[in-house]
């Protein structure tokens, strides 16, 4: 296939992340009141024993987070969330050798999590707390942006858009994307996801998927996660615990409209139906 802007290497600490293929992200949270996995993970043996697994199920990365970022959720302070993420980090990185994306907003976690081994940010309020651009900055490490309206606590109350979904999640993004590179956020080290399930209802989740593409304009890596979210309950009438095969589907389409990376829990069934997906897609493209 032909090398393009979305397809270059990520250079991610000292990993090298290869985005000419896509490749999946094991959730690790280590909180108590994540919606899925809340209460799970928090004892560092437990989060260690899951990286594990998840990265002999075919993870290429595993994303700790420290804060719940559901509907609704609370703040935490900055002191809880690094006693929270720090820990992880240094043992994924130093026990298991692991690309480790810290799940983040706080400058405070984004620079010591660098410190300790971290090969990405990952921060759903794009960087817009105080600070938070400067750090990333001093990390050296590449960020995703993910579009979200509000905070999490009422970004779900109503959401609205006045244009297609899919415009304003890429006008958004576009802008944001040049806001952190004017403050010296070099543009390779930048990632976008669409923020699926965030201050978005089912059909603005839906439509935004289905014309995905859209955000390939911006010729940067997409990170996409869906895993387990309720757009898939609310479609298939399924409790969080019944939502995989939803969440296979939806990963299948993310591949087919450019996602690079695939954010989800249960790592072994999502590598199998990437890498089918991806198989399908590439048939023929190397004798092109």
């Amino acid at each position: 296939m032909m090398q393009t802007t979305t397809s270059k290497p990520l250079q991610c600490g000292r990993h090298r992340l290869d985005l000419s293929f896509p490749h999946v992200m094991g959730i690790l949270n280590v909180t108590p009141d994540s919606f899925s996995d809340g209460g799970h993970h928090v004892a560092l043996d437990d989060a260690l024993r899951r990286a594990e697994q998840m990265l002999a199920e075919g993870a290429a990365i595993i994303d700790v987070g420290g804060e719940s970022t559901r509907p609704g959720a609370a703040e935490v302070s900055t002191q809880q969330e690094l006693d929270r993420v720090l820990p992880v980090v240094e043992t994924l990185v130093h026990e298991l050798d692991a690309l480790v994306s810290v799940d983040t907003s706080t400058p405070e976690v984004m620079r010591e999590a660098a410190n300790a081994g971290a090969g990405m940010l990952n921060d759903v309020r794009n960087l817009r707390r105080d600070g938070a651009v400067r750090a990333a900055v001093s990390t050296g490490l590449p960020v995703c942006l993910m579009h979200m309206l509000g905070e999490p606590g009422d970004m779900q109350d109503a959401p609205h858009y006045e244009r297609p979904v899919e415009e304003a999640v890429a006008e958004f993004l576009e802008a944001r994307v040049a806001a952190c590179e004017a403050s010296g956020l070099r543009r390779e080290r930048l990632l976008i996801d669409p923020g699926f399930g965030f201050a978005k209802t089912v059909e603005h989740n839906l439509r935004l998927l289905k014309y995905m593409d859209r955000l390939t304009s911006l010729e940067l890596p997409i990170l996409v996660g869906m895993s387990r979210k309720s757009m898939i309950g609310k479609v298939l009438e399924r409790p969080v615990e019944e939502r995989l095969a939803g969440g296979l589907a939806l990963s299948a389409l993310a591949v087919e409209r450019g996602a690079r990376i695939l954010r989800v829990h249960d790592v072994g069934p999502h590598v199998d139906a990437v890498n089918m997906a991806w198989a399908v897609l590439k048939e023929g493209c190397d004798n092109d």
